[in-house]
């Protein structure tokens, strides 16, 4: 019998101490939290599960996407982090989970409601099936405002959601998977400028409408340099960046510019950042061994000419070198990459990121009403 006491008195000490334990790593992140949470919206490039369950052909969950993530396979586009999780570890906050996964307390340091194949426009990526645009993206946060504001109260909510971050990224899908497809008719009603002008103003109706349901710290990621993905390269028989894609997204950036502008001088209390991905991205092609990079122009996973011509495969074999790898597939950068682009974001200068970077921007205080 005294043995049996003195196991639960040590049982009953180990399972304190792990309690006290885990209470003060829960204060001390708490403490390192620069935002109470982000709202992620945009496409495969910070997907991070969203698709697993729809009839899509746009699905990452299964080996070897996820091959270096603690989680393995979880349905992001990469080897490893997106841009997104390395932002959510810079801002204190735990990784963002997916709209699909989130409910009870865990929607309370934000969701993530990109969806691989999502577009500005509704019918960008219907070739891929099913795929969440931003439209519907945007009802989705109004449904997790719901739940919030049913526990918190709805005064509470409004003042959290003011001072969180929102990161949107959309753009590449209109363009590689409308745009561009020859089964759209895009390209025959729209010029390039048109085309632009068109996304453009459908993407400042979308963030206006987050903006009404309370959101004011955004950040705006710009259309990287697509004409340098390896599925590009691999219709480009000399190998080399397609100038012509890469100019084709350049008015449609030049225009979501002007946009952060605009809506920072006539929406009162709101401070929108652009995050200028092209430019960083085009500095790590161009100068690939700063950063450590060995491969500009062929992915780690994929098959065909520049392993791009059909993306990573389930249980497909990718390279071992991965972090000498700019692209992870035919499409989408390595874990690398991404986090490159993030600190860069976070903590970038006006060439990079601006009028703010994301640190300046977290720390900002703004005007809710």
């Amino acid at each position: 019998m005294a043995s049996n006491s003195f196991i639960l008195t040590i049982f009953l000490l180990l399972i304190s101490s792990f309690y006290i334990t885990s209470l003060a790593q829960q204060e001390a992140r708490q403490q390192n939290e620069l935002v109470p949470a982000m709202f992620v919206f945009g496409d495969s490039l910070i997907d991070n599960g969203n698709n697993n369950n729809l009839p899509s052909l746009a699905k990452a969950n299964y080996f070897p996407y996820g091959i270096d993530f603690s989680g393995g396979p979880s349905g992001r586009f990469s080897n490893g982090y997106t841009i997104v999780d390395e932002l959510a570890d810079l801002l204190g906050l735990p990784l963002i989970p997916p709209y699909s996964e989130a409910s009870g307390e865990n929607i309370f340091h934000g969701v993530n409601y990109a969806s691989a194949a999502a577009g500005i426009l509704d019918a960008t990526g219907g070739n891929f099936v099913g795929r969440i645009p931003f439209t519907q993206q945007i009802r989705n946060f109004v449904s997790t405002l719901d739940q919030i504001t049913g526990n918190l109260g709805a005064d509470a909510v409004a003042n959290s959601i003011a001072h969180c971050l929102f990161f949107v990224g959309f753009g590449s899908n209109d363009y590689l998977n409308n745009y561009l497809m020859p089964n759209y008719n895009t390209r025959n009603q729209y010029n390039a400028i048109q085309y632009a002008d068109l996304l453009v103003n459908q993407y400042n109706r979308q963030l206006m409408s987050l903006y009404n349901l309370g959101a004011r710290k955004f950040m705006i990621a710009g259309v990287g340099a697509i004409g340098c993905t390896p599925n590009i390269l691999a219709q480009n028989l000399q190998n080399q960046c397609s100038s012509e894609v890469n100019n084709l997204v350049m008015p449609f950036n030049g225009r979501v510019k002007t946009m952060v502008n605009n809506l920072n001088a006539n929406l009162p209390g709101a401070k929108f950042i652009y995050i200028d991905i092209f430019a960083m991205f085009s500095d790590i092609l161009n100068n690939p061994g700063a950063y450590g990079f060995r491969e500009t122009n062929r992915g780690c996973c994929g098959i065909g000419r520049n392993r791009g011509q059909i993306t990573c495969l389930p249980y497909q074999r990718p390279c071992m070198n991965r972090d000498q790898y700019v692209f992870w597939d035919a499409f989408h950068p390595t874990s690398k990459v991404n986090v490159i682009l993030a600190r860069e974001a976070f903590n970038g200068n006006n060439n990079v990121v601006f009028p703010l970077n994301v640190q300046q921007l977290a720390t900002l205080d703004v005007d809710q009403n």
